[in-house]
């Protein structure tokens, strides 16, 4: 069974309780700086995350930046809870590696 979409009420909560997401349509987005081999390193710490929960982000790395990007692909594209719990993780472990928002 796919993950209930959230309605704009609730994806706005979860999105004041997450400083430094932004809503980009049906997907939350998140950029940090760092050195681009940290960056590469944080986003292999994240992709162990995302396959130990069952959900993905897509990752997009630049010099010195990496960007997050969450949506449910099985909920149609639509924003869920499970976005929203793999954002908490990512910040966990962007925090841990010593990455800035940028």
């Amino acid at each position: 069974m796919a993950p209930t979409p959230l309605t704009d009420e609730e994806i706005a909560a979860e999105l004041a309780a997450l400083p430094g997401w932004e809503r980009d349509g049906d997907t939350i987005t998140r950029t940090f700086a760092h050195t681009y081999h940290e960056c590469v390193h944080l986003a292999m710490y994240v992709a162990a995350k995302a396959r130990e929960i069952g959900h993905h982000p897509d990752i997009h790395i630049t010099w010195q930046r990496i960007r997050f990007a969450i949506t449910t692909h099985d909920a149609g594209n639509r924003l869920t809870r499970k976005d929203f719990e793999l954002a908490r993780h990512i910040d966990a472990i962007a925090a841990g590696h010593g990455a800035k928002p940028a």
